[in-house]
């Protein structure tokens, strides 16, 4: 079987991979206008600012959209269907993907309060959301 896909880490997300191996959920934050956002712009989508930093976040959320996947879309993942694949709001104004892990899928609904944990696949830490409270 072939192992789950692993990032691709370079200079422009490092940051972001760095912080998770801390136990860190990094975002980019514009100094200039004080946008939150993920790390897929090299620049402000909000006013085109080039002058980015970074932030640590609470790593908390609620989900906003969800699915169950019951049929792994490769074989690398047939270990874990079903399996929840999420949009998660930050407490901090910021939208991410991710999985919620450790939870039965009747378990998760729109506006459920989750945290972030992180999981290693390969050499990688990935941020992946928990119940609250668990």
């Amino acid at each position: 079987m072939n192992p789950k896909p692993i990032p691709e880490i370079n200079a422009f997300n490092r940051p972001f991979f760095e912080g998770c191996a801390k136990g860190e959920l990094r975002v980019r934050l514009c100094p200039r206008c004080s946008a939150r956002f993920l790390f897929f712009y090299e620049w402000c989508p909000n006013c085109w600012s080039l002058e980015m930093g970074w932030e640590k976040v609470t790593g908390l959320g609620k989900v906003s959209h969800y699915c169950v996947v019951h049929q792994a879309p490769y074989a690398a993942f047939e270990d874990v269907a079903p399996y929840m694949l999420a949009l998660i709001d930050l407490d901090e104004g910021v939208r991410m993907m991710s999985n919620i892990i450790d939870c039965e899928p009747d378990d998760v609904y729109i506006g459920l309060p989750v945290k972030v944990t992180f999981k290693k696949r390969g050499t990688v830490l990935l941020p992946m959301f928990v119940l609250r409270g668990s």
